[in-house]
């Protein structure tokens, strides 16, 4: 059976870089592993984030959303089919921030998926850094990403001190109650909080066994009934420092306050392409190679005359 591991979290937490050192432990012990790019939006810029490591033992299969929910389920269980196919020893999911676990498990049991595939690992990765407030629907999707998880994974943690990872557990712990579970998570047990730049082959091989929890919760459909969206701007070419500029107004706007996220890329009008990841908590931007010049703007209830204001979002 081929296992897959779903390396799950909420938007900018962080997943796409745990899942470049976890990959590349699972190929340094000659698994031959597929990546699925799983992405709510319509375009996927994360994937150039992974590209290096693609060769003789590692693909890489992307789907896109942004057409409804049955629309995406047909295409990923299409994807996993032809992978089924291609001789790979273990799949790596990694989904939107925006993203119903359920979805996975639910095709996972279907014939002819289920003749092929086992769930290996959950891995729920979550921002020390992450907001205090939140909507209910943004806390519906973190606790919905935690309860399955066999281990959450904290990122940025040399950043902040342990009275602050353990705010943010007793945070996702009150998210657990809101939806109606009984699962609770505790720092010291249920909680990987060393930097990731330290983690030896030991501590990925134990990441690697962490399995899963089928918990039990309310479901809601906030994924599915348009509360979340993306909005697109193609070929911008600014300063980098004005745009820097005008994604600091976004996060400051009262009236933008459902934008989570900014990622992509963009062609400078200095000549330079730049990647850009911006939360409300910080906004990272470096060099990078040509790519597809566009930002995505991911949130919740957004208007797009507002954010008009600031950059040509359709």
């Amino acid at each position: 059976m081929i296992k897959i591991d779903l390396i799950t979290g909420f938007l900018g937490s962080g997943k796409t870089t745990f899942i470049r050192h976890y990959a590349k432990y699972l190929l340094d012990t000659g698994v031959r592993l597929c990546l699925l790019e799983n992405d709510f939006g319509a375009i996927n810029v994360d994937r150039v984030l992974l590209q290096d490591l693609l060769g003789d033992n590692c693909g890489m299969e992307m789907i896109v959303g942004g057409d409804g929910l049955e629309a995406h389920q047909r295409r990923m269980r299409t994807k996993l089919i032809a992978m089924a196919m291609s001789g790979y020893e273990r799949v790596v999911v990694e989904p939107s921030g925006i993203f119903d676990v359920d979805e996975l498990f639910d095709l996972l049991y279907e014939d002819p998926i289920d003749r092929w595939y086992e769930m290996g690992n959950v891995l729920t990765v979550l921002d020390t850094g992450l907001s205090d407030t939140m909507t209910d629907e943004v806390d519906y999707l973190l606790a919905s990403q935690c309860a399955c998880a066999g281990r959450l994974i904290l990122s940025r943690t040399q950043l902040f001190d342990v009275e602050r990872q353990g705010a943010v557990i007793a945070h996702v712990n009150r998210a657990m109650e809101k939806i109606g579970s009984k699962r609770r998570f505790l720092l010291e047990q249920d909680v990987e909080t060393a930097d990731w730049e330290s983690f030896s082959p030991a501590d990925m091989e134990r990441l690697s066994q962490s399995g899963f929890v089928r918990d039990s919760y309310v479901k809601q459909s906030v994924v599915e009934d348009g509360h979340f969206a993306s909005l697109f701007c193609f070929y911008l070419e600014l300063p980098e420092e004005a745009l820097r500029e005008k994604i600091d107004h976004i996060f400051h706007d009262p009236d933008c306050s459902g934008v989570f996220r900014i990622k992509g890329y963009m062609h400078t009008a200095q000549g330079r392409w730049i990647r850009i990841n911006a939360t409300r908590e910080a906004t990272e931007i470096s060099s990078c190679d040509p790519a597809e010049n566009v930002l995505i703007v991911i949130g919740e209830n957004m208007d797009k005359t507002v954010l008009g204001q600031y950059l040509p979002v359709r």
